[in-house]
């Protein structure tokens, strides 16, 4: 029970709304255009999960193959610096979990996609490595939020509204994928904020390090404003109550926000899963409103 305790928290369950957050919105997208069909959206699901976790394996790995990571660290445990997870089995772990994923995506392509897809689809598994791992790391040089942007919010919201369209695309769908993804480098933010003197001193650079805690809360507070503003128009299309969750997004974003520049240490670490999951409560909610008003 011990060793699945360590597994479970080595997947940061907390997390993972980012990755369903963006399927989930456009499968809302789908339905508000008479475009929706399950069978792509509940694979790009399982492809996304599967890729967030791999991501988050290769994370821990290759973090602690860097010496980033110390014992007894003030974010969420990481088994392989504790000693509760070897080092060989997180890497097997890592390439299993990817490699899963990279089955689920191919075949996804094969069912409902393009060939251009698959060049897409090997970018993709090379940023779930490259962002931890490589000669340039993403998460240490300041670069790891863009990522998000691209991986959390373009990727799923454009990809699976496009494979359960059948190949339709609008500048409105991009502009919305950039606000989903901007909720969801929130949630990078939180961690890298709290982690930002123990990054400083490994010298790790990410955009907390590099910035400093105050600016990039304030990056933080603009972020889930200008995600709202990028997915208004969706809102306006759909619902004349179009106000409702956006306003409750937007409430709970600025409570998070003031949480953020008042905690300090390991108090931060319920806001990870709290921004995560305000972000999903805003992905669903546009689904369920788009579903009622269809």
């Amino acid at each position: 029970m011990r060793m699945l305790r360590c597994w479970i928290e080595a997947m940061r369950l907390r997390t993972l709304p980012v990755s369903l957050a963006g399927v989930i919105y456009a499968a809302g997208l789908g339905v508000a255009t008479w475009r929706f069909r399950i069978e792509p959206v509940v694979m790009c699901l399982v492809f996304a999960l599967l890729a967030q976790i791999a991501s988050n394996f290769a994370n821990e790995y290759y973090d602690f193959k860097a010496g980033l990571d110390k014992a007894g660290r003030v974010g969420p445990r990481r088994g392989v610096t504790e000693g509760d997870i070897t080092p060989g089995a997180m890497k097997a772990a890592t390439y299993f979990t990817l490699g899963a994923a990279c089955v689920v995506g191919c075949l996804l392509v094969a069912l409902y996609g393009a060939w251009w897809m698959y060049p897409v689809g090997v970018l993709t598994a090379l940023g779930v490595v490259a962002y931890s791992a490589g000669p340039y790391p993403l998460s240490r040089n300041g670069f790891g939020e863009v990522a998000v942007v691209c991986f959390f919010g373009i990727v799923p919201v454009c990809l699976t509204y496009w494979l359960e369209s059948g190949g339709v695309m609008a500048w409105w769908i991009f502009a919305a994928s950039v606000g989903i993804g901007l909720m969801g480098a929130n949630v990078l933010i939180v961690n890298n904020y709290r982690d930002a003197d123990d990054d400083r001193v490994v010298g790790k650079r990410t955009l907390a390090v590099r910035l400093g805690r105050g600016p990039v809360g304030w990056i933080y507070l603009m972020n889930g404003f200008l995600a709202v503003i990028l997915t208004l128009p969706e809102w306006l299309a759909i619902s004349p109550a179009w106000w409702i969750v956006p306003g409750i997004y937007l409430v709970g974003h600025c409570a998070l926000y003031v949480m953020l520049v008042k905690r300090k240490g390991s108090a931060l670490n319920p806001l990870l899963g709290m921004t995560a999951m305000l972000m999903l409560v805003y992905a669903a909610g546009f689904c369920i409103m788009a579903v009622a008003c269809a």
